[in-house]
């Protein structure tokens, strides 16, 4: 065997080896690189909840501050509190924040909900045109202001969908033993927005929540004709989706902490609508994980 020969392959194991080192090498950067790609990419959790708190502006105001902070994006996905109930049912969404407090009883007790917490409050209007046809601002409550309504040749546009407002309207007329004549009661099926757009068309009636209303009231003839009272409290709770786990569970838990516990507190506080503070904050030490929890009455009564 010549020298060059045996030189030769006696040099073959170290080029192999060189070559698997390469290679293994070049392996791990691409590796290195899909996991660091990995933890760029911010956790998503999808988050059902009312056209009310959509329409209001306040998710587009305090959200991206949660996002900022926590790394965590925000899926929103607006609906009525019916169908955000529906949404969490059929595992859809991770967290809900609704204002129906029958509904959320019925999903509590069936335990389609669970880590259900209120965070904050504010109040139904009654709105309608300022020339005020059914004489609503001398009524002496709510119940009283829609038995006028029904009793008069007025129009009362309906949101018609599975929202907290419908459900409240719907308990209204209950209470007020009588409903507007068909023709004069529009079932639209649309959001709060929409509602409010088509009762300015029709120089109609509505129930509205506050911050909606005072979102849209430049843009509307109709006024706030109604306000006040108990019947007319809307209380808006946040709450989990059973059975959650892994870093789902760690986005959606940390969304709904920082909206009852957290700097979502803040900025739900600090939110105005049209120039007015449209939303209170649950008082803390004041028992809100139940349905029928209720704020402190000195602090119900929102203007």
């Amino acid at each position: 065997m010549s020298e060059v020969a045996g030189s030769a392959r006696s040099r073959m194991p170290r080029v192999i080896f060189s070559r698997i080192v390469r290679d293994f090498s070049r392996v791990a950067i691409v590796f290195v690189t899909m996991a660091a790609g990995c933890r760029s990419r911010p956790e998503v959790v999808r988050m059902a909840t009312t056209t009310s708190v959509e329409n209001s502006g306040l998710l587009a105001k305090v959200l991206p501050a949660f996002s900022q902070q926590t790394h965590v994006a925000v899926e929103v996905l607006a609906v009525g509190s019916g169908q955000a109930l529906n949404l969490l049912k059929r595992g859809e969404v991770a967290v809900g924040l609704t204002h129906d407090p029958q509904a959320e009883a019925a999903a509590l007790a069936s335990g389609a909900i669970t880590g259900y917490r209120k965070i904050m409050f504010n109040d139904f209007v009654i709105v309608g045109p300022s020339a005020d046809p059914a004489s609503i601002t001398t009524a002496s409550d709510a119940v009283d202001a829609f038995a006028r309504i029904a009793a008069s040749d007025v129009m009362f546009v309906s949101r018609g969908d599975a929202s907290g407002t419908y459900s409240r309207e719907q308990e209204l007329w209950a209470l007020a033993k009588r409903r507007p004549a068909p023709n004069r009661l529009l079932e639209v099926g649309q959001g709060m927005g929409g509602t409010l757009r088509v009762a300015n068309e029709k120089s109609a009636y509505t129930l509205s929540d506050r911050a909606t209303f005072e979102q849209f009231r430049s843009t509307l003839r109709l006024t706030s004709l109604f306000e006040g009272g108990s019947a007319l409290l809307n209380t808006y709770a946040v709450f989990l989706r059973p059975g959650l786990s892994g870093t789902e569970r760690a986005a959606a838990s940390a969304l709904t902490q920082w909206l009852a516990e957290g700097e979502g507190r803040q900025l739900v506080a600090g939110f105005v609508a049209n120039g007015r503070t449209v939303f209170q904050v649950w008082p803390l030490g004041t028992p809100r994980e139940s349905p029928a929890d209720l704020p402190p009455l000195a602090a119900a009564h929102v203007h």
